[in-house]
């Protein structure tokens, strides 16, 4: 008699949800090294800008009704400013361009370049190309 040997069990369930965590964990971590960060201010990086794309169904007061909100460069920095809760050596705008480098990496490039070319050119000018 054969026994089917199961797989084992993921920690959420399911290995697509372990990949995305495991995906989110390393852009925040290379948030953090970027900063010199250390791994205690976890939360610091997930709240910087852009991770909220990685958030995906975990991320708070998603409202589809609301998207996009439209904004030029300046609102875009101004409303990082404001959410933060925390200041950012280096200023918004460098934080922009270390998150975008940390997700950059996670991203095929021709996706990377899909998102950049639906950005105004003042925002896609923060993001590395």
């Amino acid at each position: 008699m054969m026994v089917k040997k199961e797989a084992p069990m993921s920690d959420l369930g399911h290995p697509v949800f372990d990949t995305t965590v495991q995906k989110t964990n390393q852009v925040l971590k290379d948030i953090e090294q970027a900063y010199g960060w250390p791994k205690q201010r976890r939360q610091q990086s997930y709240d910087a800008p852009l991770p909220m794309l990685v958030r995906g169904l975990y991320y708070q007061g998603w409202k589809p009704a609301r998207v996009p909100v439209k904004m030029d460069r300046e609102e875009f920095l101004e409303r990082i400013r404001r959410e933060l809760d925390f200041e950012v050596e280096g200023g918004a705008e460098l934080l922009v361009n270390r998150v975008c480098c940390a997700l950059q990496r996670y991203v095929p490039a021709g996706e990377w370049d899909d998102i950049l070319s639906s950005l105004p050119r003042d925002l896609a000018a923060l993001l590395p190309s």
